[in-house]
């Protein structure tokens, strides 16, 4: 359970194995895919102002439950970079089909970020 008792959410959608410039990345590795997945993710909570400690939920979707170990390797790595590491929900179910056929994972996430903190960091931004 991650209770959220004050803040500003970010809902972020789902991350898949696609570069920057749109490449397909990790070929038919379900590992390989979830590390730039959670690459994709780290981009868009730095975007937000947001930092992997600041989820709440992750929703996982996977082609094959076979790969969960891989899965597991890649999350861990990624909610291990920030100390203490991040602890979000999470919710991870098999599908058929994700909006590709060569895609085995796709990650959404929620992230809560303090309104305080947030007004401080923009406060203390210098202009350019």
């Amino acid at each position: 359970m991650v209770e959220v008792s004050a803040g500003r959410l970010v809902f972020i959608a789902g991350q898949v194995a696609l570069d920057r410039d749109g490449n397909f990345v990790g070929g038919n590795d379900l590992e390989a895919q979830a590390d730039q997945s959670f690459r994709n993710l780290g981009y868009a909570l730095t975007a937000s102002g947001c930092t992997p400690r600041d989820l709440v939920k992750l929703n996982v979707f996977v082609r094959d439950m076979a790969g969960l170990p891989l899965y597991r390797k890649a999350r861990d790595r990624f909610l291990g970079a920030v100390n203490p590491p991040a602890a979000p929900a999470i919710t991870l179910v098999e599908v058929s089909k994700l909006f590709r056929d060569d895609l085995l994972i796709e990650i959404e996430a929620v992230a809560s970020y303090s309104m305080i903190l947030w007004h401080l960091n923009q406060e203390s931004v210098p202009s350019q």
